[in-house]
């Protein structure tokens, strides 16, 4: 049994400390994701209405997409209300069960994101390599299947992130970033964190692997492609835009894990911060705009739906 330690207290309270090289320009910050955040919502909302009110894009690659927006949606609101709550306060704190919820959110959201991918990945694959079998693969249940797996994987692998990470003892409180980040917490432990990092280390091969099997696949895809016009048109309109979304999260991702585990507090703090919100900034604004703008049948319905509301204005 290991004796208790000086510095060890149950902790209640977090500090995030992230803020504190930016309060000068904090309005400047507030007024600009008070713009962002709004947008953020309008593009991804537009895209679920658009998927879910009209019937013929209910198919498996616009179901993806809407729930790739969906999950834009939840991962964005367990970061940004809070954000600009702290622009404007004095003090930035969050409570101890808060900071776990907000860690559940944001990692499950870009688990989510890596998971979504994954499934268009195979939809892509079931379509241009097994075109005549497509309807038959890909059925209600099969959508259904892959949503579940989409949402439950990176949720089940949170849970037991966190609930080992609750487990531990604390001999601090300070958090270096602009939001609760689970290596940040982990990394207060007065204790061995052993177990942790295996778990965290697993779950981020794991989904780095989905990325990989995503490339595979699509190398793959771009040989079966170049031997027709209508495969090489199919590849371009459908696939490229998710092998940008694809980057754009891994990208982003990437950023985060070396920034988190591996950065140094000699950079400076306005880069250490773009470094941790690239992938709450960056994805959830590009997604429906790379699938809004590229997709022609999705394009032509969202351009419906401006001009139906223009003239009822």
């Amino acid at each position: 049994m290991q004796p208790p330690l000086e510095n060890e207290s149950i902790v209640l309270v977090f500090t995030l400390s992230g803020l504190n090289e930016m309060m000068g320009n904090r309005f400047v910050f507030f007024s600009l994701t008070a713009l962002y955040y709004p947008l953020i919502v309008l593009c991804n909302v537009i895209i679920i209405y658009t998927v879910i009110s009209h019937k013929k894009l209910h198919e498996p690659m616009y179901v993806f997409i809407c729930n790739l927006c969906m999950n834009g949606l939840f991962g964005t609101a367990g970061f940004y209300p809070k954000f600009m709550y702290d622009l404007l306060s004095q003090y930035h704190l969050i409570s101890y069960v808060g900071c776990l919820i907000q860690i559940f959110v944001i990692y499950s959201y870009v688990l989510c994101d890596f998971s979504t991918l994954t499934a268009m990945a195979y939809d892509r694959y079931v379509a241009i390599c097994r075109p005549l079998e497509y309807h038959s693969v890909m059925t209600n249940q099969r959508i259904l299947e892959c949503i579940l797996f989409c949402w439950l994987s990176p949720f089940f692998c949170m849970c037991v992130l966190i609930v080992v990470t609750s487990r531990l003892t604390l001999c601090g409180s300070s958090i270096e970033k602009l939001y609760c980040e689970n290596w940040s917490v982990v990394k207060l432990s007065c204790f061995s964190t052993t177990v942790n990092n295996v778990i965290g280390y697993v779950i981020i091969i794991i989904y780095f692997g989905h990325a990989v099997l995503i490339f595979c696949s699509y190398i793959h895809l771009i040989g079966k492609c170049r031997k027709s016009t209508e495969g090489r048109n199919k590849f371009i309109q459908t696939c490229v835009p998710h092998l940008l979304a694809l980057l754009n999260v891994t990208v982003a991702l990437l950023f985060d894990v070396l920034y988190t585990r591996y950065g140094s507090r000699s950079m400076p703090q306005d880069l250490r911060n773009f470094m941790a919100l690239e992938f709450l900034l960056v994805p959830p604004m590009l997604n429906p705009l790379i699938y809004g703008l590229n997709l022609t049948k999705l394009r032509k319905e969202v351009m419906r739906l401006f001009k139906k509301r223009s003239r009822n204005i």
